[in-house]
C-alpha cells in the first residue's frame, strides 16, 4: 500500500471512529446518536439496570468497550497477544453509583482519545491483519453503541 493510500485509510478510520464515538457525519449514524452523546443522556440508575435477567447493564457495555480498546491498543503497540478474560466484565459489572458512572465514562473517553493518537501515529497499515483490526475496532465499537441504544429502549420503558 502506498503512503498516500495509508494516509487515506487512516483518515477514513479516524472519521469513522469520530462518527461512532463523538458526533455523526451522516456516514451511518443519525444526528446526536454517537456513543458519547448517548452516554451523556444516561443516568447511573439507568446504566445499572440490566436489560433482562440474562443481559448485561449499560455500565457493563461501557466497561467492556473500554477494555476492548485497551486490549487492542496494547496489541497494536507491543504485538502482545495475551490471554484475557473477556467474560469477567459481563459477570462482575452491575450497579454503579453516579461517581462510578462518571469514572466509567471518563475511562472510555480516555481510551478513545488514546486510540485516536495510536491510529494517527501507527505506520503499519500495510498488511491484512492491521487493516482487518482497524475495521474490526470500528465495527465492534459501533456494535456496542447499538447495544446501548437498544438497551435504552427497554431501560426507559418503566
Amino acid at each position: 500500500m502506498s503512503q498516500s493510500t495509508v494516509d487515506l485509510f487512516k483518515s477514513a478510520v479516524l472519521e469513522l471512529l469520530e462518527e461512532t464515538f463523538e458526533r455523526s457525519h451522516g456516514i451511518y449514524l443519525d444526528r446526536n446518536t454517537s456513543l458519547f452523546e448517548t452516554l451523556d443522556t444516561i443516568t447511573a440508575a439507568e446504566a445499572s439496570r440490566p436489560v433482562s435477567a440474562t443481559c448485561a447493564s449499560i455500565a457493563a457495555q461501557v466497561v467492556h468497550t473500554t477494555f476492548y480498546l485497551d486490549v487492542l491498543m496494547k496489541f497494536i503497540e507491543t504485538g502482545a497477544n495475551e490471554r484475557v478474560d473477556w467474560g469477567e466484565i459481563w459477570r462482575t459489572v452491575e450497579a454503579v453509583t453516579p461517581e462510578d458512572w462518571d469514572v466509567h465514562r471518563a475511562g472510555l473517553r480516555a481510551a478513545y482519545d488514546r486510540l485516536r493518537g495510536v491510529v494517527t501515529s501507527y505506520q503499519g497499515f500495510d498488511n491484512e491483519d492491521a487493516l482487518g483490526g482497524a475495521m474490526g475496532m470500528i465495527a465492534h465499537s459501533a456494535y456496542h453503541l447499538g447495544e446501548i441504544r437498544q438497551a435504552l429502549c427497554t431501560v426507559r420503558q418503566g
